[in-house]
């Protein structure tokens, strides 16, 4: 339990014995009292919103309350001065021997600090990448791939189970047109002539290897035959190839799916049929005709009939079609059923979709509403797009894929750990550039090379520190500390409290943008020893120092890993 936690729990306690001495009414709702660092450092270490958010539900003063509340608080052992700012919001300071404990407990913790069991072992089903398996992964995959799957390490961080999905769009038009489009390259492979390829089919080169393949396997037996004898089986092949192709470009980031769900076996196994019967009898699929698009008709636009889903009913702007006037199902109709489905083995949906699917979110949160009747929370990420560039100008198009840059070219080029972190560094929401030069440089402004300085600086001090005192170091002494000290212990102890924020909110960014604050306090703090040697961390002749400022370096180091790894990103230990 962190320091934040166990004030937050005392706490509580407190406010249980108030009920008992008749202080507060029984079964008030705690659930928005919050204990967290003050906006203003100068305040305290924690302030919580206790008496501000009891007050009115008590029948009483906020003020008068805190003061109630403070008395209690000050008989704590770990509390050092309580003081009551404004309507009643309550400001504490700790001693300082509270944050000593905070980074023992990193070092006895390890790997396991910030772990919570906030998921109670809740499974949530987090859907991520599911590029249509057409061609190999390029950048406009790359970010939704990193957020999804930070946030699902996150998450089992923070105690939930976590099934990590992709779901392969193996139905439609997109995947016939592949299909046609490896059947060129397999008659090329025989020596045919293919001259350009026509418009609409898919020109890169990676599927010549593929076109290759099925030459030696079939010879010439699809060469000349026509197109329904051969297109269902080289459209299940070609599916089949871009997905090993596609596995293989993610595991170049370290992603790897539990599941691999495919839109053709949901209609083939009857999950939409099912889906939608089961709407229907709930009386919220009809017959019927969409009202015009709003502005200017279009010259072919007419009235149709099709069969409509009641949207409207869960908070939809517009009803939506599952079923076309022609009888086929809409693509909405197959994902309907597609999250029904996942629906039925996890407690709580996550789909990460790229920004430019916004004017789908309703129908589908309608949609997952209306089947689990509201039971099974849903949230989705919107990712913006990232932009490349080289020097500020927009990169070139990748002639291996004919029209866009793929993600191995990028992981080649920068590594895997550049990439992931870089594409955490802001919210998924915002706009990003992804500027080569700018991902590898040596600065400050560089978050990447920042961070990991930070910790192959701490990972240097064990190793000049063994030079320093080839006889050992004493058992740490944090009575050594000062008000530089204190104050990196406690930004370390806010780790627990972002990572269980950050999983609540679904925001992984939140831990780069924690990690790069603690980077920078941490070599503010090493900056200090540039003026004075015995501001070092490693001062000769003085073993107690030392060793106290090295527990502390370490701690920072550890929870940098930590953080680092919930990323999906390597510590370093030492960097050229």
């Amino acid at each position: 339990m962190s320091i934040f936690a166990f004030i937050a729990a005392a706490l509580d306690g407190l406010l249980d014995d108030m009920e008992h001495a008749n202080e507060l009414p029984v079964g008030l709702n705690r659930q928005s009292i919050t204990v967290e660092p003050p906006r203003d450092a100068s305040h305290g270490d924690m302030a919580t919103n206790a008496a501000m958010v009891l007050a009115k539900p008590a029948g009483t003063n906020p003020r008068a309350l805190a003061e109630l509340i403070a008395v209690r608080l000050r008989e704590m052992p770990e509390v050092e001065t309580v003081d009551i700012a404004g309507p009643g919001f309550i400001n504490m300071r700790l001693v300082p021997h509270s944050w000593e404990g905070e980074l023992r407990a990193v070092h006895v913790q390890k790997g396991y600090y910030g772990r919570s069991t906030t998921g109670a072992g809740r499974k949530v089903n987090v859907e991520y990448v599911s590029a249509n398996p057409t061609g190999p992964m390029h950048m406009g995959h790359c970010r939704g791939a990193v957020v999804g799957d930070a946030l699902a390490t996150l998450l089992q961080f923070s105690g939930y189970e976590v099934i990590r999905e992709y779901y392969i769009n193996d139905a439609g038009a997109q995947v016939q047109t592949l299909g046609r489009s490896v059947h060129l390259r397999y008659r090329e492979a025989l020596g045919e002539n293919i001259g350009e390829i026509p418009e609409g089919f898919y020109p890169g080169d990676y599927l010549v290897p593929i076109g290759q393949a099925l030459a030696a396997e079939f010879g010439d037996r699809y060469a000349t035959v026509a197109e329904s004898d051969w297109l269902d089986l080289f459209r299940e092949k070609a599916v089949a190839a871009m997905m090993d192709l596609i596995r293989a470009d993610l595991a170049l980031l370290g992603i790897h799916h539990d599941v691999f769900a495919s839109e053709a076996a949901v209609q083939r196994e009857g999950k939409v049929d099912a889906a939608l019967e089961r709407l229907t009898a709930e009386g919220l699929i009809y017959r019927g005709m969409l009202e015009p698009p709003k502005g200017e008709l279009p010259d072919d636009w007419e009235p149709t009939e099709m069969t409509l889903f009641k949207a409207t009913a869960f908070g939809d702007d517009s009803d939506r079609p599952v079923r076309k006037s022609d009888g086929g199902l809409t693509y909405f109709g197959t994902d309907l059923a597609y999250h029904a489905q996942k629906a039925e083995n996890a407690d709580m949906l996550i789909d990460i979709w790229g920004a430019d699917h916004a004017g789908t979110v309703k129908r589908i949160k309608a949609a997952v509403a209306a089947l689990t009747g509201g039971a099974t929370p849903f949230d989705i990420k919107l990712v913006q797009m990232v932009k490349l560039l080289r020097d500020g100008e927009p990169v070139k198009m990748s002639k291996r894929s004919g029209n866009f840059v793929t993600l191995a070219d990028v992981v080649e080029e920068v590594g895997k750990d550049v990439v992931r972190f870089t594409m955490l560094t802001r919210k998924a929401d915002a706009q990003m550039d992804f500027d080569f030069a700018k991902v590898v440089e040596a600065s400050k402004d560089n978050p990447v090379f920042y961070v990991q300085y930070a910790h192959a600086r701490i990972s240097s001090l064990g190793r000049r520190a063994l030079e320093a005192f080839p006889n050992g170091l004493p058992t740490p002494d944090l009575s050594h500390f000062g008000a530089e000290e204190l104050a990196l212990i406690k930004q370390i102890a806010n780790f627990p409290r972002i990572v269980e924020a950050a999983s609540n909110a679904h925001e992984p960014h939140r831990i780069a943008f924690y990690l790069y604050d603690l980077a920078a306090d941490f070599h503010s703090w090493w900056n200090l020893g540039n003026d004075s040697a015995d501001r070092r961390v490693i001062v000769a002749g003085h073993a107690e120092l030392t060793s106290a400022r090295l527990s502390l370096s370490a701690g920072i180091g550890q929870v940098i890993r930590n953080g680092l790894a919930l990323m999906g990103v390597a510590a370093l230990e030492e960097m050229n």
